[in-house]
């Protein structure tokens, strides 16, 4: 597009977007994070989140009856704008359904006896990481971004949150309760209503409307000794990663991959205080830190083992002020020393306020220029996978995390009898090969089909629905679809989440 056919806002926003993002969004986000804070410190302590839960409930179960009394003309989903989700892409196909009003933001309960933090589904990471952390207790993987909601964790599995030994964020999910297309409550659990339990996730709205969940949490420590091991070859590197995922005595394990062949593994493990070298502490979390990333990046210089002591918090969200690293490309300037110190507080801008400002150009920039994906697969196919997606996109830094994945039923479980170790796989960047979105996306994705792994729903999918299929099993699902009545309620999985029905 030349600069002569486009407006002066377009320029602003294509060629100068930090500076709208800077002088207008960050702000927002700061004034918008704040106000939330403060309502749900409120709404915690006068524990009005309970009382009201029920009567939320009430009004969704009140929807669904007048739709039902409507003559069910069109499909149901959630009234939440697709602006306010963490995916770069917009549901078009909530323009066609009738709209649920879900409003279900707050934290239930805390049950220290059974061990588990009940939440509805709008509740995000960075609500339940600073209520737990006050009791001492964290959920048992990490929640990653602040802004990854529960809902979105449970129906579409969401981004960045596995664990090497607990699996995925379903596997730590004790139960859900949802409102069905017959408008009835139910609750479902691995011992109750087990069948159910099994499909919602991955299910993406398309089984129920989910209205609370209870989550598995685990006694923490204030700090974890993270040591970071540069790794030079990239069959160093998965073996490396593979040594560090099967050994239980570390707590976490990750990489970021900075070219084929370079790497840092890191592995955490939670410390008591008196085990702690305070000397050695990094509260990677301050806003004048540097970027995360940019942090570990720095680690391939030493070419040696370094360990720091990271507050549990700070390294939970780790990568929540940078985005990962895709701050860079909208704040190119937002990792300097000067900027980190004057302005750093207001990092990260809401993802959110990023979509909703988003022209059309800039969308077509995105697609054409940019790819985000995350992929599953197993630990054994690393390697391959990895060689081929440099050969396909060439996108560094790479996010490599392991979790176990058990062979429960569901739409997604390894091929195999047993659990089996997968690593996902996080493609977050601009291409340094030729890009052409839809045919090289699909070659990724069957390069993950092939290795009998799983693309995450969140981005862009072109699979056919047969292909689709194939890629998740939905013979438990159609079963449920089936026994709830869901098929004049809710469209398929498919059918929310394909590149044709997403902006």
């Amino acid at each position: 597009m030349s600069t002569k056919s486009r407006s002066l806002l377009e320029i602003i926003l294509i060629d100068y977007r930090w500076v709208f993002v800077c002088f207008f969004l960050l702000p927002i986000s700061f004034v918008y994070n704040l106000f939330y804070y403060v309502r749900n410190v409120i709404v915690f302590r006068l524990n009005t989140a309970p009382k009201k839960h029920d009567s939320k409930v009430k009004k969704i179960q009140s929807q669904v009856n007048d739709w039902r009394k409507s003559g069910m003309k069109t499909k149901m989903c959630t009234a939440r704008p697709g602006w306010q989700t963490m995916s770069f892409r917009r549901p078009l196909y909530k323009r066609h359904f009738t709209q649920i009003d879900c409003n279900l933001i707050d934290i239930l309960e805390v049950d220290l006896k059974r061990g588990v933090i009940r939440v509805e589904p709008l509740v995000n990471m960075g609500q339940i990481s600073a209520t737990l952390a006050k009791l001492g207790w964290t959920i048992a993987i990490v929640p990653e971004l602040d802004d990854l909601t529960v809902g979105g964790l449970v129906m579409g599995t969401g981004i960045e949150s596995s664990s090497h030994i607990y699996g995925l964020f379903q596997h730590i999910c004790e139960s859900y309760e949802l409102v069905l297309a017959d408008g009835s409550l139910i609750t479902c659990s691995k011992h109750e209503n087990s069948d159910l339990f099994y499909a919602v996730p991955w299910s993406y709205g398309t089984l129920g409307f989910l209205t609370a969940v209870e989550i598995k949490i685990i006694p923490a420590t204030k700090y974890i000794r993270l040591k970071y091991e540069p790794v030079r070859g990239i069959r160093n590197l998965c073996r490396k990663f593979d040594e560090a995922s099967k050994n239980k005595s570390n707590c976490f394990v990750e990489a970021l991959q900075f070219g084929l062949d370079e790497a840092v593994v890191m592995t955490g493990v939670k410390v008591n205080d008196n085990e702690v070298d305070y000397e050695k502490i990094n509260e990677i979390g301050k806003w004048y830190k540097p970027w995360f990333f940019v942090h570990v990046r720095n680690m391939m210089k030493s070419n040696k083992q370094i360990v720091e002591y990271i507050p549990l918090k700070d390294y939970f969200h780790r990568h929540s002020r940078s985005i990962f690293w895709e701050l860079q490309d909208i704040v190119p300037f937002g990792n300097n020393i000067l900027f980190r110190y004057l302005f750093g507080w207001l990092m990260p801008v809401k993802v959110s306020l990023l979509k909703i400002t988003q022209t059309a150009a800039i969308k077509k920039l995105y697609e054409e220029n940019h790819i985000i994906q995350d992929m599953l697969v197993p630990i054994s196919k690393m390697e391959q996978c990895l060689r081929d997606i440099d050969d396909a996109v060439q996108v560094y830094p790479i996010w490599l995390c392991p979790f176990h994945l058990p062979n429960d039923p569901g739409m997604v479980h390894p091929k195999t009898e047993t659990s089996q170790m997968y690593v996902d796989i996080g493609i977050y960047g601009v291409p340094q090969r030729r890009f052409d979105a839809k045919p090289v996306t699909r070659r990724i994705e069957s390069l993950v089909a092939d290795c009998d792994g799983f693309q995450m729903l969140y981005a862009d999918t072109y699979r056919t629905e047969d292909e689709f299929r194939q890629m998740f099993d939905h013979s438990l699902y159609d079963k449920m679809r089936t026994k709830y009545d869901c098929k004049s309620a809710f469209p398929e999985v498919f059918g929310k989440v394909n590149k044709n029905v997403r902006d």
